[in-house]
């Protein structure tokens, strides 16, 4: 990771964790109760947004707000994305503190307890409109290819629901203990905490056509798809950079950081959590850096 230049660092004092995109870079800080903007124009930290106890479970972004699940009010707070204010607090389970959220089909997507009740809320009203059964111990919803996806971290599944019908359409058996996943490049990403390996899920049969091996066993880490790459992150190996062409790992950088990774704004975005800190950067720099 020494090796590596960031194009901007930005202080995050606390615990800066999840992150989410849009004209902004997100960043969720559990023990500061908060979430900070970034601006990308100006490299700099423009507000720090008070959202409720302990921010969790990741952030999305959709219809004019962020999406933060707070852990600790048992709630969602949404956040207008224009003025940085919270415009509602809507009382509801969240699954585990180490999840996902989704925004698509016209709804947010979030999993409200451990048993795996998955809530379709409404922009609209900010009311949950439909609740979908996945098996229990799922924790992550992404929306990609016309489909929510949600992985099965204790069955080792990925749930695929028609959202036009909301019903559960197919369950993919993919690595030992999926949690975070990513969508990109026509295909779905999983990343298997047990194994610390990503199972590359083609939509189109819903099968597996690729497992590939990255290394970064353990609890936490994520996965992101952008500037034509998949990029994971892990608190031992802070990047690892996949090519979704030959489905292998062509550069990991290990050391101190990480913990969240997002790709966005023509730039890749880590949050390095023990540092109190966010990374931004050119992933033309990155791919240009040689391991030593």
């Amino acid at each position: 990771m020494t090796l590596l230049k960031p194009d901007a660092v930005f202080d995050v004092p606390g615990a800066p964790d999840w992150l989410a995109i849009d004209e902004s870079v997100w960043v969720s800080n559990e023990p500061k109760n908060t979430v900070a903007r970034l601006d990308a124009k100006t490299n700099k930290v423009i507000a720090v947004i008070p959202v409720g106890k302990e921010p969790c479970s990741g952030l999305t972004t959709g219809f004019g707000s962020l999406w933060v699940p707070l852990c600790g009010d048992q709630a969602l707070a949404r956040v207008d994305l224009k003025e940085g204010k919270v415009t509602a607090t809507i009382p509801i389970g969240i699954g585990d503190s180490e999840g996902g959220l989704a925004s698509g089909a016209g709804s947010i997507w979030l999993v409200t307890d451990k048993k795996g009740t998955l809530a379709r809320i409404d922009p609209a009203s900010n009311k949950v409109v439909a609740e979908i059964q996945v098996p229990a111990g799922s924790f992550t919803v992404a929306f990609g290819e016309g489909a929510v996806w949600v992985t099965g971290t204790q069955t080792n599944v990925l749930t695929r629901i028609n959202p036009e019908t909301n019903l559960v359409v197919e369950s993919i058996p993919v690595g030992k203990a999926p949690r975070f996943l990513t969508i990109g490049g026509g295909f779905v990403w999983t990343l298997n905490q047990t194994s610390g390996d990503v199972s590359k899920v083609d939509p189109k049969t819903n099968k597996v056509v690729e497992t590939i091996e990255v290394g970064v066993p353990g609890g936490g880490g994520e996965i992101a798809f952008g500037e034509g790459s998949v990029w994971v992150t892990s608190f031992e190996f802070p990047i690892s950079r996949i090519d979704p062409v030959t489905n292998k790992v062509v550069q990991q950088f290990a050391g101190e950081g990480g913990d969240s990774i997002r790709v966005g704004l023509g730039s890749v975005w880590l949050s390095n959590l023990r540092a109190g800190n966010v990374w931004r950067l050119d992933p033309r720099r990155v791919m240009a850096t040689v391991g030593q």
